[in-house]
């Protein structure tokens, strides 16, 4: 039958939320790591902490995790990376797959996963910002502000202090300013952390604990490579630089390996490079049909948790659905949390940090706000969402 003359070929239609990609959890995404880790280190059946992703024992273990290290970004620079490179068949077990990193794709949410064993709809931390229902205000969960109980809004042990109460020996090996940070003390604390500015000395710090006892779990960690990301973009050569840094320090951390040891080289979350358009920037400030009904604006550009006045979240969703038609998947709480994007189940005391509409960014686009966060609208590498490029990160492996 020919197409009705009114319709229009060229229209995008609104993307169906059950379409978006959703993490592995429960085998394959960043909460599975530290559990099978651990399990792999003899420690089974730690309570709350069951994975089905299986590691090959080893005795003592590091996990590296480079901000910002997504395994699109990295499989498409091999020049830069030689040695991370010729790691690629190892990732995930040997399968030479890549883990997921758990919606949304962001560095508190993630670490969080990592730190604590859970997904993000157990742990709490949902995305960038989030609302806190106690106070009615939005929570920043990476600055940690304004000032939230860390453990009443995180109650969970890490793995970490599973581990170390169980006798594994664990190290954090980090710089030096993140070792009172709130997201530390609920996401990565047990052990004895060791505060060294260098990124060199971090890694032969790291190498040192590791061989410290006769079962160890050390944690390290390097930041900048996101940073260069956000502000250059990740098709810059400040970024490409990076790379080849990170490149470098890997190296040097895994040829000090003592005996009997495995090193993880993992990343909490890819990047996307957003053009300075208005075609892919859209500027909730600006635009009225995207800020009517929303009372507060979570989350950030690849990701929004929008909260709505009462009684409108299904018209800011039937809204955001058609101005956004083709660039993102809009879901209602409800859609969200049913369809799993935030773990397969959901805390009491985490179901109301969700936004009442969650917006996934498809394709290079964002969602920015340039008069309520201006220095975030102007970025140019942005994640949190759904897309592989931002969920898909390594799991490197390189064993003594």
């Amino acid at each position: 039958m020919a197409q009705a003359a009114t319709e229009n070929p060229q229209e995008p239609l609104p993307l169906d939320p059950r379409t978006a990609p959703v993490p592995r959890y429960g085998h394959a995404s960043l909460s599975d790591l530290l559990p099978a880790v651990v399990t792999a280190q003899g420690l089974e059946g730690l309570e709350g902490l069951q994975t089905g992703l299986r590691l090959e024992p080893a005795d003592r273990a590091c996990v590296f995790l480079v901000d910002g290290l997504g395994w699109e970004a990295l499989r498409a620079h091999p020049e830069e990376t030689p040695f991370l490179t010729s790691l690629l068949d190892t990732s995930l077990g040997g399968t030479g797959t890549a883990l997921t990193a758990g919606f949304p794709s962001t560095t508190a949410s993630s670490l969080a996963s990592v730190g604590t064993g859970l997904p993000p709809g157990r742990h709490g931390l949902p995305g960038y910002t989030a609302l806190d229902p106690d106070t009615g205000r939005l929570m920043n969960q990476l600055r940690w502000q304004p000032w939230t109980e860390p453990h009443v809004w995180q109650p969970y042990p890490t793995v970490f202090q599973l581990a170390d109460t169980a006798g594994i020996t664990a190290s954090q090996v980090s710089a030096p300013h993140f070792e009172q940070t709130p997201l530390t003390r609920v996401a990565l604390s047990g052990g004895t952390f060791y505060g060294v500015l260098s990124a060199e000395d971090r890694m032969d710090r790291a190498a040192e604990r590791l061989a410290a006892a006769d079962r160890t779990l050390v944690y390290t960690y390097y930041a900048e490579l996101d940073g260069h990301g956000h502000r250059y973009g990740i098709d810059s050569d400040a970024w490409r630089g990076q790379l080849m840094y990170v490149d470098r320090l890997a190296q040097r951390l895994a040829e000090q390996l003592p005996p009997r040891s495995a090193l993880y080289i993992t990343a909490d979350h890819g990047m996307v490079d957003v053009p300075t358009t208005p075609q892919a920037r859209f500027d909730v400030d600006e635009d009225w049909e995207l800020s009517a009904g929303v009372a507060q604006l979570g989350g950030e550009g690849r990701m929004r948790h929008l909260y709505a006045v009462p009684g409108a979240a299904r018209d800011v969703a039937s809204v955001w659905r058609e101005v956004l038609a083709g660039h993102a998947w809009v879901a209602t709480r409800e859609e969200a949390v049913g369809l799993g994007w935030f773990g397969p189940r959901i805390d009491d005391r985490v179901h109301a940090r969700i936004g009442d509409v969650v917006a996934a960014m498809s394709g290079d686009a964002a969602v920015v706000a340039t008069e309520r966060e201006p220095k975030e609208s102007a970025l140019i590498g942005m994640h949190g969402s759904a897309t592989s490029a931002e969920q898909l990160v390594p799991l490197l492996e390189v064993r003594t």
